[in-house]
C-alpha cells in the first residue's frame, strides 16, 4: 500500500477517534450538566443513563431491589473494580462497602445527579486509574429510592427550593414519607431498601437530602450519630475520619460545613441550634442500631442547583478518598461492634443492666461560630406575625449556643430474648423484613416470661404516616406462665441486630410496633357483663370475701368519679371474676429472662 494512502488512513482513524471521543464526552453529560443545572432527568431518563453506564463499564452492575406500588423498578448500581457484584464476593475483597441512597425524598434530587456524575467520572472517564477512589471501596448507589414520588413531577414539588425547574414529590404514591418508615417498614419501597441493606450489610450508609429552614452561608450541613446510640468503635472511627479528614478537606475546597441546623427558635439563628439522637424511623437512627455509621447530607435549599449538586459530588468523593487514606479501619470497627453486640446478647440476664432507647436534649451548650446572613424582621400585615427576610448578599458571623447535650429519656433492661406468639404475624413479618435471626417453635411451649400490663394508653388524635401513634402510656412488668403455640417466633439477642429487635419490641422505644399501633387490639375489650348479672354476682362476692367488701367501700369513699358511676362500680367487680379477659391490656410478647426456659 502506498505511503500516502497509509498516512491518509492513519489520519482518518485519528480524526474518527477524536470525533468519537468528543462525541462520547458530549453524550456522557448528565441532564443536569447538559442543561446548565436547570433540569434533572425523569425516571425513564435516569434508568436509561444507568443502563448506559453498566453497558459501558465491566465494573458496574445493576441490581433490581423491587417494584413500587405503581410498578416501577427500584435499582442500585453496584460499582466494584473486582466485579464483586454479590454480597459474599464483596465481603471477600476486604474492602469497605458504602451504600449511598438518593431521592428518598424525590424532590431533593441533587444526590441522584451527583452520584451519576461521580460514577461516570470514575469509570467512563477512567478517573479510577489515577485517583484510587475505588481501590479500597465498593460503592452501591441507589439513584432514586422513591420512584413513584419522583414521577409526581412538576415545578411545584418544593416551594422553598431554588431549582431545578421541575422535580418530584416528597412522599410516595401511597403518601408515605420513606424517611419515617425505616423501622415500621410499611412501604414496599422501604422493604426493598431493607432487603438490600440486610443482604449487603454495608459498612457506611449515606443518605442524600436537601434541607428546608433559615438562610445562612453553609452549602453543606450534616448529621452523624454521636450521642449514645452508636458503639464506641464506630464513634471513634467517624470522629477521626469525618472531623479529622473529610470535613477539613471539603473546607479546603471552599465548602462551608456545619452540623444540621435545627434552630432552637424558628427563623432566629441567634438563639442557637440543637443536636440530638435520630429515631430509628429515620435512616441514620436505624443504621446506628445495626452498629454502623450513617452520614446524613443536607445541602441548602436556597443555594442554586449547581452548587448543591457539586457539594454533594464533592462530599461523596471525599468519603471515598478516606478509604484510600485508612483502608480497612472502618471494616474493623464495624466487625468489632458486631462482635460486642453478640457477646452482650450471650450474657445472662442482669436486672441492673440498662440500655437507652430514647433520648432528649439537655440544657448544656457550647459556643458556635455561626456563618449567617443579615436578617430583617418586621410585623407582617399578612400573617400578623414576625416576618423574617434574609439578605444572602450580606454575610455575617456571630457566636451562638450549640445545644449539643443529650440525655437519656427512657431505658430498658434487656432480656436474653423474646418470644412472639404465632398469631401476631404482623410482628413476625417485621422481624423478617429487617433480617433479624429467629427460630420458630415446632411444638407448643409453656414457660414463664416477663411481659407488661398496661394501666392506660392515649393515642394521638390525628394520623401520622397512616397511623395513630400512642403518645402516652402507663404499664408495669409482670411475670406470667404462658403457653406459646407452634409457629411462635423466638428472637435471641446474641446477634448484631439486637438493638433493632429491642426497638421493635420494647413498648417504650420511640418507634416500637406497639407505639405505632400494630398491637392496638390488646386494648379492646371484647366481652362484657350484663349489669343485672353483675349486680347479683357482686353481692355474692362481697358476702364470701369481707376484705373485698372493705376494699370496695374504701374505693367508693375515696374516689368521687368511681362512686358516681354505676358502670365503673360493676366493672370493678367484673375485673375480679374469672370471666374477665386475662389478656386485655397485657402485652402478648414475652421477654425471656433465662435461656433455660426453652428446651
Amino acid at each position: 500500500m502506498p505511503t500516502q494512502i497509509r498516512l491518509a488512513l492513519f489520519l482518518t482513524c485519528c480524526y474518527l477517534c477524536l470525533m468519537l471521543t468528543v462525541r462520547a464526552d458530549e453524550d456522557w453529560r448528565t441532564k443536569a450538566e447538559a442543561t446548565d443545572y436547570e433540569e434533572t432527568p425523569r425516571y425513564n431518563e435516569t434508568m436509561a443513563y444507568c443502563r448506559r453506564l453498566a453497558g459501558a463499564s465491566p465494573f458496574i452492575h445493576i441490581e433490581e431491589l423491587g417494584r413500587s406500588p405503581e410498578g416501577r423498578e427500584i435499582v442500585a448500581l453496584v460499582v466494584s473494580l473486582d466485579k464483586a457484584f454479590t454480597p459474599g464476593a464483596a465481603r471477600a475483597t476486604g474492602k469497605e462497602i458504602v451504600l449511598v441512597n438518593a431521592c428518598i425524598h424525590a424532590g431533593e434530587c441533587e444526590g441522584k445527579d451527583a452520584g451519576l456524575a461521580l460514577i461516570r467520572d470514575l469509570l467512563i472517564k477512567e478517573e479510577y486509574k489515577t485517583s484510587g477512589l475505588l481501590d479500597h471501596a465498593i460503592l452501591i448507589f441507589v439513584p432514586i429510592h422513591s420512584v413513584d414520588g419522583h414521577e409526581r413531577f412538576s415545578p411545584y414539588g418544593r416551594i422553598n427550593q431554588n431549582g431545578p425547574a421541575e422535580m418530584g414529590w416528597r412522599t410516595t404514591a401511597q403518601n408515605y414519607n420513606l424517611n419515617r418508615d425505616w423501622l415500621k417498614a410499611d412501604a414496599p419501597e422501604t422493604r426493598a431498601m431493607l432487603n438490600l441493606f440486610r443482604r449487603w450489610m454495608p459498612d457506611l450508609f449515606i443518605d442524600l437530602h436537601n434541607t428546608d429552614g433559615a438562610d445562612y452561608q453553609y452549602d453543606i450541613t450534616y448529621t452523624l450519630e454521636r450521642h449514645g446510640n452508636e458503639p464506641d468503635s464506630i464513634h471513634a472511627w467517624q470522629t477521626e475520619a469525618f472531623d479529622g479528614r473529610i470535613f477539613p478537606a471539603l473546607e479546603k475546597q471552599g465548602h462551608k460545613i456545619a452540623p444540621y441546623l435545627v434552630l432552637k427558635t424558628p427563623d432566629k439563628p441567634e438563639d442557637g441550634f440543637t443536636d440530638g439522637v435520630a429515631s430509628p424511623r429515620l435512616s441514620t437512627g436505624y443504621v446506628a442500631l445495626w452498629n454502623r455509621p450513617a452520614l446524613l447530607v443536607e445541602t441548602h435549599m436556597l443555594k442554586d442547583y449547581r452548587t448543591r449538586v457539586v457539594a454533594t459530588y464533592d462530599i461523596l468523593k471525599a468519603v471515598l478518598a478516606e478509604f484510600t487514606h485508612a483502608p480497612g479501619k472502618l471494616r474493623a470497627a464495624v466487625a468489632g461492634a458486631d462482635r460486642d453486640a453478640v457477646t452482650a446478647g450471650k450474657a445472662a440476664y442482669d436486672p441492673a443492666r440498662r440500655l437507652p432507647v430514647d433520648f432528649k436534649s439537655g440544657p448544656g451548650s457550647v459556643p458556635f461560630e455561626f456563618l449567617g446572613v443579615e436578617a430583617h424582621r418586621e410585623v407582617s400585615a399578612v400573617s400578623a406575625s414576625i416576618w423574617t427576610q434574609y439578605d444572602p448578599a450580606k454575610p455575617v458571623t456571630f457566636t451562638v449556643p450549640y445545644y449539643n447535650e443529650v440525655q437519656v429519656a427512657k431505658e430498658v433492661c434487656p432480656p436474653v430474648g423474646y418470644v412472639i406468639p404465632a398469631a401476631w404475624t404482623v410482628v413476625i413479618e417485621r422481624l423478617r423484613a429487617h433480617g433479624l435471626a429467629f427460630t420458630t417453635l415446632d411444638k407448643p411451649l409453656t414457660c414463664e416470661v416477663e411481659t407488661y400490663r398496661f394501666e392506660s394508653a392515649e393515642w394521638q388524635p390525628r394520623p401520622f404516616e397512616n397511623h395513630h401513634l400512642i403518645k402516652e402510656m402507663k404499664f408495669a412488668p409482670v411475670r406470667r406462665q404462658e403457653t406459646f403455640p407452634a409457629g411462635s417466633a423466638v428472637v435471641w439477642l446474641d446477634q448484631p441486630g439486637a438493638r433493632v429487635a429491642m426497638h421493635l419490641l420494647e413498648p417504650d422505644a420511640p418507634d416500637s410496633l406497639l407505639r405505632w399501633g400494630y398491637l392496638d387490639a390488646i386494648f379492646e375489650p371484647k366481652e362484657y357483663s350484663e349489669e343485672r348479672v353483675m349486680e347479683a354476682m357482686a353481692r355474692e362476692m362481697m358476702a364470701r370475701d369481707p376484705k373485698l367488701k372493705e376494699e370496695f367501700e374504701k374505693k367508693v369513699a375515696g374516689d368521687a368519679a368511681f362512686a358516681g358511676s354505676a358502670h365503673l362500680r360493676l366493672e370493678w367487680f367484673y375485673e375480679r371474676t374469672p370471666f374477665f379477659d386475662q389478656r386485655l391490656n397485657v402485652y402478648p410478647i414475652g421477654r425471656i429472662l433465662d435461656r433455660a426456659v426453652l428446651p
